[in-house]
């Protein structure tokens, strides 16, 4: 398989110049320990061999020998681990020492020193439209959070393409795999989470059905607030024993462990109106496929459904999004008032300079999408925050161009970092 770039190398790169050891978090299978692999000098797989388990118990610090950077792969299999790379970072006082990498958070019982001023935290994805080639990039993130943008024109992408897109996701295994294919492995990887992974990562049996249940649930409420009593309703509808809201909330907490669900911020500005902000999450699968698999779904059934795929389709914009932010050390949030006003994605940079982001699949929304724009950056009260630096909708099957108003609608094709 053909290794490709990705965006958090540079990232990667100026972590290990920076500090003693860097980890590196993502979902199984997001492509982590072959990125790592391309910086470490040597590996250290802590699931691969049973010996592993005996050096643990016999003297930890022998499997931290081995030219610099060791990559110690799937660490969390093995917690302690981490205290004593920890150590050994004070003891050598040289940058650069360490990788690790894992697919999910150890549980509150391991007890983690700290890490401040010897670990970097990087948190990867599955790949972007960017770095799959299916985005030019041309319209970059970097850009809008600047407000230096020039006029520019590209054409959108066919819709069939854009649910093909959904259907497999940006799992580096799946790349130039069949979309049937991929619907095989992504129901795979949903199984082995609902049977395997949510009782290895707690320790604790979990329901299969149920965990199945509210991935359903989650799925059909993507890009949506929804809270856990909705959740627990919906799951009622599906299974007659429903799930409990003390079960949904520590499956939540589980599905986060294993950084599979994400949850985008609200967005706190300086407004003029006397409307409150909601401060709810809203919650994604970490990549779209996921959803789909949970549902069953198959192109059909998305093209067949062109609300949901419009949430499924924000859901994808949301994870380009969030790669191509922190790439440019900026986070993402979303803005609701209780006035009904809506905004599907801000990205904001530590300096404060923001952009704000509606999405819509196709073409038919746009207006809309800029009324609420406009009403939104109206709304700011500049005499204590500066207002966006640009105005954005990006779309699906639209082209990709510069409205008179100032507002960059951006095909999804053509956004990058």
């Amino acid at each position: 398989m053909t290794y490709i770039s990705r965006i958090i190398e540079n990232e990667l790169s100026a972590s290990l110049a920076a500090s003693g050891a860097v980890l590196i978090k993502g979902p199984k299978s997001c492509g982590k320990t072959e990125t790592a692999k391309r910086f470490a000098k040597s590996t250290l797989s802590m699931d691969a061999s049973p010996q592993v388990a005996m050096l643990m118990a016999a003297d930890p610090n022998l499997l931290l020998k081995g030219e610099s950077p060791r990559l110690i792969d799937e660490w969390q299999e093995h917690a302690s681990i981490w205290n004593y790379v920890r150590h050994e970072v004070d003891r050598r006082k040289e940058k650069g020492q360490f990788i690790l990498t894992g697919s999910a958070n150890p549980n509150d019982e391991v007890k983690l020193h700290s890490g401040a001023g010897r670990f970097t935290v990087i948190q990867m994805d599955t790949l972007t439209w960017q770095e799959l080639g299916y985005s030019t990039g041309n319209v970059k993130l970097a850009d809008l959070l600047n407000g230096s943008i020039t006029d520019f024109y590209e054409e959108g992408v066919p819709l069939d393409f854009i649910v093909e897109r959904m259907l497999t996701g940006g799992w580096p295994t799946l790349v130039n795999q069949s979309v049937s294919n991929a619907l095989k492995l992504n129901l795979g990887y949903i199984d082995l989470l609902c049977e395997v992974d949510m009782a290895r990562v707690t320790g604790v049996k979990r329901d299969p059905q149920k965990v199945r249940n509210l991935l359903r649930s989650l799925a059909r409420n993507t890009s949506t607030l929804v809270d856990n009593s909705t959740l627990e309703k919906d799951t009622k509808t599906v299974d007659n024993s429903g799930i409990s809201r003390n079960t949904i909330t520590d499956y939540l907490d589980a599905l986060s462990q294993l950084m599979i669900l994400y949850e985008q911020p609200a967005f706190n500005p300086h407004i003029r109106s006397s409307a409150s902000l909601r401060k709810a999450a809203k919650r994604h699968l970490i990549d779209p496929s996921l959803a789909v698999a949970a549902l069953g779904l198959n192109p059909e059934a998305l093209l067949n459904d062109l609300l949901f795929t419009g949430f499924l389709f924000e859901s994808l914009a949301i994870h380009e999004l969030k790669v191509y932010a922190k790439a440019n050390d900026a986070a993402l949030f979303h803005y609701q008032d209780s006035y009904g006003l809506e905004i599907d994605a801000i990205v904001q940079k530590r300096n404060g300079d923001y952009a704000a982001f509606e999405v819509k699949l196709g073409v038919g929304h746009i207006e809309e999408a800029a009324t609420h724009l406009k009403k939104f950056a109206s709304n700011i009260d500049t005499s204590k925050m500066n207002p966006p630096k640009s105005l954005n909708i990006i779309t699906g099957t639209g082209m990709s161009y510069k409205r008179s108003d100032g507002i960059q609608v951006i095909s999804l094709a053509s956004l990058g970092h």
